[in-house]
């Protein structure tokens, strides 16, 4: 789902008083990356630089699911999440795509709904040829899979976690279900839910910053911040730059075969 937007920020009814994450803290938090490497190890390098050019703090990296499926290089992605996480405080948040990668090894129905919504592009990125995929019945590409898939890859992403709280943040993959306190968020809401969530009017008590939705940039609604800005789609990937009250927005953007960087201050 792509919702249109007319400026950056929409204008707020009530201005709330600034959120905060708890104080000496840093947090980056990225979009969904859906297989686009490239833009994702520029962003890394992009995030990298901003937070040695700032004053020392605790930085914690959160990736917010859906690092699979659509774009060309699924493969790469996760192998790119995993040394980020090596290196430095990075924690991952599971999305419904992962949740359909992993369950797709077992389940050949899941399979089959995996490969209609970009698990094609994820399973030819980890090698597999365009004619030997086209050639096995569903049942015999389950088998290759369980082949061509490693181990390591398999278990990284069943770890990822479903929400993380930050002071007045409160990271997730697709949102919460607006009736629910935050200690009885289903994971199925979690992962999945839309229209309820991105329709709600009830006051949250964190601001929710989530993906799963596409926008043609940031959406920042008060209550909520959309981070998911279409990468495989649209040569955008954002991250979310959070330290006392202030917001900064880093993106690396395609253009003309070509990645750049763009920084966009927030509200502080």
């Amino acid at each position: 789902m792509i919702a249109s937007l007319k400026q950056f920020f929409r204008p707020q009814t009530a201005r709330a008083p600034l959120a905060t994450v708890p104080e000496g803290q840093r947090f980056y938090v990225v979009g969904d990356i859906h297989g686009r490497r490239d833009l994702f190890d520029a962003l890394i390098e992009a995030v990298d630089a901003d937070d040695a050019a700032r004053d020392d703090a605790d930085t914690t990296i959160v990736l917010l699911g859906d690092l699979v499926d659509r774009g060309p290089d699924s493969a790469g992605v996760i192998r790119s999440a995993r040394d980020w996480g090596q290196r430095r405080p990075v924690r991952y948040i599971a999305g419904n795509h992962e949740e359909m990668f992993l369950q797709s090894f077992e389940d050949t129905e899941m399979l089959r709904h995996f490969l209609k919504h970009g698990g094609r592009e994820t399973v030819l990125s980890y090698g597999l040829d365009r004619g030997t995929y086209n050639s096995l019945t569903l049942a015999e590409l389950q088998d290759e899979i369980a082949e061509i898939v490693p181990r390591e890859d398999r278990e990284f992403l069943a770890g990822f976690e479903d929400m993380i709280i930050a002071g007045d943040y409160l990271f997730v993959h697709a949102g919460i279900d607006p009736s629910r306190p935050i200690d009885q968020q289903r994971s199925s809401d979690l992962r999945w839910i839309r229209e309820r969530f991105l329709n709600s009017t009830e006051s949250h008590d964190h601001v929710v910053v989530h993906g799963h939705t596409i926008f043609e940039d940031v959406e920042d609604r008060g209550t909520r911040i959309g981070i998911d800005t279409g990468a495989f789609r649209s040569g955008r990937l954002t991250a979310l730059m959070l330290e006392g009250k202030e917001r900064v927005f880093i993106q690396a953007v395609e253009r003309d075969g070509a990645i750049e960087i763009e920084h966009v201050g927030g509200r502080s």
